[in-house]
């Protein structure tokens, strides 16, 4: 069973056109994230999925593994779907979906995503939550909060804070969402045939579509945050948590 990892990168972004490019302490940003996602000992091969030549030139300039995928694709997992075809995984091979935008990921995370998948082969999906500490992140559209049953499934992914606690002097935790993916190479196939969801239509968020329609959601606490570059001011933040 191998375990690959695809990096979807697009040139094109309303609110940050070029960002896979954006230089991060003078590497582009899609560099850093391919460096980590090669790091983790769980893996046995990473690519960048692209539809853009200049994307390509610098992932291949860099020495990394890049595929040119269709520009057509709506979102990152039908661009990962495409590049897990060309490379040639079986049905049960696990396919992991690395945002490009979380360039200072730890890369041991991956191997903690991958884990239920090994584990039980039941499991078609799975994905990580954090646990929030930064109260701002409550109330931020931008975070996404999950929640999950006793087994760790999950129930739930929202843009709001969820659960709403009536007792405001509840410590109970909240969790926000990372969004990385594990599938099933069989199941990413699935998942990308599913209709589009009235409550993924409602949030944005496409992995509601796979609650919707009956499939579970294996969703693994890690102590480990990711920060995502939304915007040119996030680039700060990031070279300020590489620290010196």
């Amino acid at each position: 069973m191998k375990k690959v990892a695809f990096i979807p990168a697009r040139y094109r972004s309303t609110r940050f056109e070029g960002k896979p490019l954006a230089l991060i302490r003078g590497r582009p940003m899609i560099q850093h994230v391919y460096e980590r996602a090669i790091r983790c000992p769980g893996l046995d091969e990473a690519y960048v999925a692209t539809d853009d030549q200049r994307i390509f030139d610098c992932v291949v300039g860099f020495g990394g593994k890049a595929l040119m995928t269709d520009a057509q694709h709506q979102s990152g997992t039908d661009r990962i779907a495409e590049a897990a075809d060309k490379v040639g995984l079986s049905d049960h091979d696990i396919v992991v979906n690395i945002q490009g935008d979380q360039p200072i990921f730890q890369p041991i995370i991956i191997t903690e995503l991958i884990a239920p998948l090994i584990e039980d082969p039941a499991i078609p999906m799975s994905t990580l939550m954090h646990r929030i500490e930064d109260e701002r992140e409550l109330y931020d559209t931008n975070h996404i909060k999950v929640v999950v049953d006793s087994k760790g499934y999950a129930l739930y992914f929202s843009r709001l804070t969820i659960p709403f606690y009536r007792d405001r002097e509840s410590k109970a935790p909240h969790y926000k969402h990372l969004g990385i993916y594990a599938y099933r190479k069989h199941f990413l196939m699935t998942f990308t045939k599913l209709p589009y969801g009235v409550l993924e239509g409602a949030e944005k968020l496409e992995q509601l579509r796979a609650l919707e329609h009956g499939y579970r959601i294996r969703v693994v606490e890690t102590p480990f945050d990711s920060t995502e570059v939304d915007t040119p001011q996030d680039i700060e933040v990031v070279e300020e948590k590489l620290g010196p």
